[in-house]
């Protein structure tokens, strides 16, 4: 029986796909306010600077975790393959044992 997403995360390829584009818009936010930092450097703002800075500080740290929860996404993909891959081998092999037993008794 083949499973058939309902919702764009019920399966690691759709997470996967929506965690690629949520680090895609964290970069771009990083470049925004890394050029609002570098505006805030001339205007006379220290507490706006200083508010900007934290902003990206935290940018890049939801950023070093959503580039981890892929790396682990990817191990969770390779080991669904490995282990469907390795139950279409025991499938196999059953099938084979199953037949040499129905080859026997003849």
């Amino acid at each position: 029986m083949r499973f058939t997403p309902e919702t764009p995360f019920d399966n690691i390829e759709s997470a996967q796909q929506f965690v690629k584009l949520l680090v895609e818009a964290i970069e771009e936010s990083r470049r925004d306010v890394d050029a609002d930092i570098a505006r805030a450097e001339n205007d006379s703002s220290e507490r706006k600077k200083q508010a900007l800075q934290l902003v990206s500080k935290n940018l890049a740290k939801l950023s070093r975790y959503m580039i981890s929860s892929r790396r682990i996404l990817k191990n969770l993909r390779t080991l669904r393959h490995l282990l469907l891959e390795e139950r279409q081998v025991d499938k196999h092999l059953q099938i084979t044992d199953d037949h040499r037993e129905f080859k026997g008794w003849s």
